[in-house]
Order: C-alpha cells, then sequence, then structure tokens
C-alpha cells in the first residue's frame, strides 16, 4: 500500500447554545422538515408557532435541530431539505418517522460530522477523554476547548450545552421515577450515556450497542475513511477507533467492536474486508468509500 495522504480538516468554527435550551423532541425534526418542504420559508413567517405547535423559542430550537442534524439546510433567507432529509423523512423515506433505532444513530453521526454546527457535542463525543465525570467537569473542559476559538464564549451558554447534552442522552431520574425530558427525548434510547452513583455523575458506555447495526457502523467508517484520506484503499481499525470525530469515538465502540462490524458486512459484500497484517487490522475497500456508504446504508433501510 502506498503512502497514505491525510487530508486537512477545514478550519472548525464555534456554534454554542442556538438550541434555546430545549433538546430535540419526539416528531420535531419531521415535522420541521415537513413544513420546510411546503414552504422554505417557514420558519420566517408570523404564525410559525401556529403551524408548528410550539413556542415561539422552540420554532428556533425546531429550526437548529433541524440544520444540526443536516436535514435542512439554510440558504440566505430559506431552508431548503437536503438529501440525508429527503432520504431519511420524506413520506416515501427509509424511516420517516424515526421508528428505527438505526435511524437515530444515522442522526446522532450527522449531527457530530463536519460541519457541525454543536459544536460543545462534537467535543464531547469527539474529543472528551474522561470515562466517568460530572457536569462540572465536562464543563471546564468544554471552557479550555473553547478558549481555543477567537470568538468570546459566555460561561452560561457552556453550562446550558452541557445541560442539553446530558437531558439528551442520559435519562433523568427522580425519586418519582424518569422525568418528562427523559420520556420526550428519542435519543436516550441509544443509551450512550448513563447517570451513575448519586445522580450527579454520567459515564459513557463504551462497546457493542443492542440498536447499532454494523451497517451503520461500516457506513460511518467508510464515510469517515472518504473524507480523512486520500490516494488510499484501507483505513486502520485502530485509527476509526480513535481519531478525533471517528466512529469509535461518536458511538463510544472499541476496536473490537469496530472489527466486529465489519467482518460481519464483509461477509455479504465483495468490495470490501478486514486485513490483518502483523496484528494491525485494517478496513480495506475497493471503490469510492463514499459511494460505498450510501450504498450500504440504502441496502439497509430498503431491506
Amino acid at each position: 500500500m502506498g503512502k497514505v495522504t491525510v487530508k486537512e480538516k477545514p478550519k472548525a468554527t464555534a456554534v454554542f447554545a442556538r438550541h434555546e435550551t430545549f433538546h430535540p423532541r419526539f416528531g420535531w425534526l419531521k415535522k420541521g422538515y415537513d413544513l420546510a418542504v411546503a414552504d422554505p420559508n417557514i420558519f420566517l413567517r408570523e404564525d410559525a408557532p401556529v403551524l408548528l405547535g410550539v413556542g415561539k423559542n422552540m420554532v428556533r430550537s425546531i429550526r437548529y435541530w433541524c440544520s444540526a442534524f443536516k436535514v435542512l439546510a439554510e440558504t440566505e433567507r430559506q431552508i431548503v431539505p437536503t438529501q440525508l432529509g429527503q432520504q431519511l423523512l420524506d413520506d416515501n423515506g427509509w424511516d420517516p418517522f424515526l421508528e428505527n433505532p438505526a435511524s437515530l444513530w444515522l442522526l446522532h453521526w450527522n449531527l457530530l460530522k463536519a460541519p457541525c454546527t454543536a459544536t460543545a457535542w462534537a467535543y464531547t463525543f469527539g474529543e472528551f477523554q474522561a470515562a466517568e465525570f460530572t457536569p462540572e467537569r465536562l464543563v471546564d473542559d468544554l471552557r479550555d476547548y473553547a478558549n481555543g476559538f477567537s470568538a468570546s464564549i459566555a460561561d452560561s451558554s457552556l453550562r446550558k450545552d452541557v445541560s442539553c447534552i446530558l437531558r439528551m442522552y442520559a435519562d433523568q431520574e427522580s425519586k418519582k421515577g424518569p422525568t418528562e425530558d427523559s420520556i420526550d427525548c428519542p435519543f436516550t434510547a441509544l443509551r450512550l450515556l448513563y447517570s451513575v452513583g448519586d445522580g450527579r455523575r454520567y459515564e459513557f458506555q463504551v462497546g457493542p450497542k443492542e440498536t447499532l447495526p454494523a451497517e451503520l457502523v461500516v457506513a460511518a467508517c467508510l464515510e469517515f475513511a472518504g473524507v480523512s484520506e486520500n490516494e488510499s484503499s484501507a483505513m486502520g481499525v485502530s485509527r476509526l477507533a480513535h481519531l478525533e470525530g471517528s466512529p469509535g469515538r461518536v458511538f463510544k465502540l472499541s476496536e473490537a467492536a469496530i472489527a466486529e462490524a465489519i467482518e460481519q458486512v464483509a461477509r455479504r459484500r465483495e468490495d470490501l474486508f478486514i486485513s490483518d497484517s502483523a496484528g494491525l487490522l485494517q478496513l480495506q475497500y475497493e471503490g469510492d468509500p463514499l459511494e460505498m456508504s450510501e450504498a450500504i446504508l440504502d441496502e439497509y433501510f430498503a431491506a
């Protein structure tokens, strides 16, 4: 194999606290998508709260999340469907009502991949190293990260983001049972984050995920390889597991879990396989990795 050329990453910009303190709720993405298809100016209309059935702040939050998850894209003053939005949320799309947990994993991946407009989310899942942490520890580390950007980030914005992340992904328990936030947030079903001990500490679940299909893992690996490297037909499993923003980081998967997913998908395909050279496991592929990623997703959701 020839020398691998690593692509330069686009310069990141910081985006904090655009969610109006609301995490994405059940039905928000589909509702926002459908109304934007019917009227690209929907979010600018005076009657948008009536049409969406929410308050003004929630209208802004729905707009933000639809854009952050990349199902809608902003062009000047209009907001229009993306290819992902059409594929996933169209009435005849892959899973318009997000009934398959795999759709939530796909959205989680798309939220965090570049260009990312949820900086705190990208940091928490893509760079933050602590296995167990308090909200205060995450805020402190996020502050250090945010200081690397030129813009001055208000501490209140960082705290709002951390609070939203924890409500979005971790079941929020009280003495009376699960809170309304936990019940109304689809992403807690991914079981990526758990509250532990006194409920003031959290930990990531690292390893295989029961609801995460191998096809989605491999599609993400191929996409990551496609945007990370030039002139290569392979990428090491170690890199896929540990690089900043990699599938291993985003999905909290071990090298073994990634290798197992590749092996599972490779049994049914002739254009990719896993190789072992002196103990170095690699994903090898024959073809354009971005096109292969798209094909795997299409085949999975069409099945």
